[in-house]
């Protein structure tokens, strides 16, 4: 792939599309692209994560530390986007289902990237703090779900 697929690629990410093209040229050319064969391990649950991977090809199924159902995340799947911004370590294990090939994005590149860019720091921002209060609406209608209802006398 030339560094204007990549481009594109990244741009059908929702959260990377915000960047704006010039941010998302540096995001290409300093990205790692990797192949699996099925049945690898991207990476495991419970490790430090200090990069996100964009699934250009394949599938991979991920499954929590916990038990919890396996998932499977596609193309244009962003795996560990948190891991971009902030320390954390992996919710759970991604294994290759098919043949599979992902970009790496390192936490220090992305950082970087956003402090040559501040107006796509600032729209990031802005799609964070959205996110933010759609999961306190729906903490809230959860909390309203889950009370204990008056009953009739």
């Amino acid at each position: 792939m030339t560094i204007e697929d990549d481009i594109a690629f990244l741009e059908r990410i929702p959260i990377l599309r915000r960047l704006g093209p010039p941010a998302l040229r540096i995001l290409a050319i300093g990205a790692e692209g990797y192949r699996l064969e099925p049945g690898q391990v991207l990476f495991t649950a419970g490790d430090a994560a200090d990069c996100a991977y964009a699934i250009q090809d394949g599938s991979f199924a991920l499954k929590p530390e916990h038990g919890e159902a396996e998932i499977i995340a596609g193309p244009g799947t962003l795996l560990g986007e948190s891991a971009l911004l902030a320390e954390t370590t992996r919710p759970a294990t991604a294994t290759a289902r098919e043949p599979s090939t992902v970009l790496r994005i390192s936490r220090t590149m992305f950082r970087k990237m956003l402090e040559g860019y501040p107006e796509a720091a600032h729209r990031l921002r802005e799609v964070i703090a959205a996110r933010a209060d759609q999961w306190a609406r729906d903490m809230e209608n959860v909390r309203d779900a889950l009370a204990p209802r008056n009953k009739p006398r």
